[in-house]
C-alpha cells in the first residue's frame, strides 16, 4: 500500500496541479468504481427544477464526462460546456461527447465571459477548491439572471471510519480534510445567490475488507490529497494496525465507509 503525498501550499492546501494530476491519473480506471459518484450526480439532477429548460450549461469539474452526457440527453435541445482541471479527465470525456466544447480550466477562475450559463451543474468536483468563495463568486458571474448553481460536494465526517482508524495507528493525516457543513451554510448566504436548498445527507456504502477501500479511494484519484501525511510505502505493522483498528465499526453489510454529501441549489436573481 502506497502514500501519495501532495505538495504543500502556503496554509496547508494541497497543490491544486497535483490534486489535476492525481485525478488525470486515474481517468481510466475512475468510472469502473464510481458508485457513489454516480448516486451523489443522480440525486443532484433529480433536486432541478423539472420545467428549468436551460439553453447552455455548464458540468463544472466534469471528470469522465458520466453527467456531460446526463445533463446532453436531459437538455437535449441546449448547448453544453464541460470543464474540468485536469487534462486526463477531459481526454477521457472528449471522444464520448456531450458538451460541444471541452474545456481546461480551474473553477476558482473560470474562463467564461460574465452572464453565459443558465446551469452550472458540479457533482462532487468543489470539495478540491481551496477558495470555495471564489468558485460562489465565479458562478455568479457566468450565470445568466435566473440561472441556478447546483453543486454536490463533501464536508467534515468523511471518511470518519478511515479518519479514526489511522488515528489509532500513528496520529497522522491519512484522511481528506473538508469543510464543515456550517461553512457552506455561510458561503452561500454571502454569495449573492439565492439559496433555494442546501443539504447534509449521508451516504454509506460497505466493504468486505479495508484494502478494497483504499483501492478504491486510489482508483478515483481521491486518495489523500492534503498535506502533513507520511510519504513514502506505508509499514505492514502500520497497515496490520489499521486493519485491526477498522474491524470496530464492522456492520453485517462488511466496513463502513460514510460520506457526508452536501447537495445545494442556488438561484442568480432576476
Amino acid at each position: 500500500m502506497t502514500d501519495l503525498s501532495l505538495v504543500a501550499l502556503p496554509g496547508g492546501l494541497p497543490d491544486k496541479r497535483q490534486v489535476a494530476a492525481s485525478f488525470s491519473r486515474a481517468a481510466a480506471s475512475y468510472d469502473s468504481v464510481a458508485e457513489l459518484q454516480r448516486d451523489v450526480g443522480s440525486q443532484l439532477l433529480q433536486r432541478l427544477p423539472a420545467s428549468f429548460l436551460p439553453s447552455t450549461w455548464l458540468d463544472l469539474g466534469c471528470g469522465t464526462g458520466y453527467f456531460t452526457r446526463a445533463l446532453a440527453e436531459r437538455y437535449v435541445d441546449g448547448q453544453g460546456l464541460a470543464l474540468d482541471i485536469a487534462e486526463g479527465m477531459l481526454n477521457h470525456a472528449r471522444p464520448l461527447g456531450g458538451a460541444q466544447h471541452f474545456i481546461a480550466g480551474d473553477a476558482e477562475r473560470l474562463p467564461l465571459q460574465d452572464s453565459t450559463c443558465e446551469l452550472i451543474f458540479s457533482s462532487l468536483a468543489v470539495q478540491w477548491c481551496a477558495d470555495f468563495e471564489s468558485v460562489l463568486s465565479e458562478a455568479f458571474r457566468v450565470l445568466k439572471p435566473g440561472g441556478i448553481f447546483a453543486f454536490a460536494s463533501l464536508c467534515v465526517g468523511t471518511l470518519y471510519e478511515l479518519r479514526d482508524s489511522w488515528r489509532q495507528v500513528d496520529g497522522l493525516v491519512h484522511v481528506n480534510r473538508f469543510r464543515e457543513f456550517a461553512r457552506y451554510e455561510q458561503l452561500c448566504a454571502a454569495s449573492g445567490l439565492r439559496t433555494v436548498s442546501l443539504q447534509n445527507q449521508a451516504h454509506v456504502l460497505h466493504y468486505p475488507d479495508v484494502r478494497s477501500l483504499t483501492h478504491e479511494l486510489k482508483a478515483l484519484g481521491a486518495h489523500n490529497l492534503n498535506p502533513g501525511r507520511p510519504g513514502g510505502l506505508t509499514g505492514r505493522a502500520r497497515i496490520l494496525g489499521l486493519i485491526e483498528a477498522y474491524e470496530q465499526f464492522r456492520q453485517a453489510q462488511g466496513l463502513p465507509a460514510t460520506y457526508q454529501v452536501v447537495y445545494a441549489v442556488l438561484e442568480k436573481p432576476l
